[in-house]
């Protein structure tokens, strides 16, 4: 959705929620006279790592929180578009949690309206800051079509999927301690243990991934899919090739994409074609069917940008999906 009509949205939902948060605000006046209910942390997240990374640092204390994901119905992140009961869970909240990249574009103008005025905001690409990388177009890679009469981009447009990166992780969960800290410090101490354990996880997850691409015969992916594993892949040196960049809304890859990609899973002799998360993998299939052996395996690694809570009464959980991830990237190396 372009900015325009996120904005529109926005301006739509802002309407609908004045008269809603009013009533709101009464309630909990209400409630806070109640000596049976116990004030919690209102805590909203955008996305499923975030979530997660906040059920970890919280640990046993979880049931101190209301915590909230909002990206829960499957769609990513660069399809969201905020709801009316979305935008009063921010406005209310102790603490917000978001990536901050062009698909957010509409929580500029939710923070302005917030009820709560002490809320504590973490936004993850400024927290990261020197850190975070520029979309990159490789060569093969097609382009994003220019919607008509659309204006050409103000400034540069950043990779969004911090999350993916291990490292990332480490720093951002020690700016979400902080935070839990700062608005609970009756548990400080706990908040902290629990993220120094977590990151320790990390920590030898990230070796774990160190030593497998120091391992392996190969140091190049290809994916016949858009591509988010940008940070991934730089923080373990592997060269990549995509259909398209991690935040492309294209789903439909040229001849001239198709053909370098098959091309290059002859050059390379790549065993592997992969792909992120959903039903279908035309784009790999296809690449798979233009190449000389057509014996390739089509791999997915989950980008965790769709992962909703039925995924996690499953068990799903970030840890648990960089694990799964790195065991289909050394399938895709060997």
């Amino acid at each position: 959705m372009n900015g325009l009509l996120k904005k529109m949205l926005f301006l739509f939902l802002m309407t609908v929620m004045t008269g809603a948060c009013l009533t709101a605000c009464g309630k909990a006046g209400a409630s806070k006279n109640s000596e049976t209910s116990p004030k919690k942390l209102k805590i909203v997240t955008t996305i499923f790592p975030e979530y997660d990374w906040v059920t970890n640092i919280l640990g046993d204390k979880a049931e101190n929180a209301d915590l909230t994901l909002l990206l829960d119905n499957g769609v990513d992140l660069h399809s969201y578009q905020p709801t009316a009961e979305d935008i009063l869970k921010i406005s209310n909240s102790d603490l917000f949690i978001y990536v901050g990249g062009e698909s957010d574009g509409w929580v500029e103008d939710a923070l302005k309206e917030a009820v709560n005025k002490d809320m504590k905001v973490i936004n993850l690409l400024d927290t990261l800051g020197n850190d975070i990388k520029e979309e990159e177009v490789v060569e093969g890679m097609q382009g994003e079509e220019e919607e008509e009469g659309e204006e050409e981009e103000e400034g540069p447009e950043y990779d969004e999927h911090v999350w993916l990166s291990l490292k990332n992780a480490k720093k951002l969960c020690t700016e979400i301690r902080t935070a839990l800290a700062d608005l609970d410090s009756e548990n400080a101490e706990i908040y902290e243990n629990n993220e120094n354990a977590y990151v320790k996880k990390l920590e030898a997850l990230d070796a774990e991934y160190e030593k497998a691409v120091a391992g392996a015969k190969e140091k190049t992916i290809l994916f016949g899919d858009r591509f988010p594993f940008r940070y991934l892949a730089d923080d373990y040196g592997l060269k990549y090739y995509a259909a398209f960049v991690g935040c492309s809304a294209e789903t439909e890859a040229s001849f001239e994409t198709i053909t370098f990609l098959s091309k290059k899973v002859d050059e390379l002799n790549l065993g592997a074609i992969l792909t992120i998360e959903g039903a279908e993998h035309k784009i790999a299939e296809t690449i798979k069917e233009n190449t000389q052996t057509k014996d390739q395996k089509i791999l997915t690694m989950d980008s965790l940008q769709s992962t909703t809570s039925a995924d996690m009464k499953k068990g799903a959980g970030y840890l648990k999906s960089m694990t799964e991830n790195l065991e289909v990237l050394k399938q895709a190396l060997n």
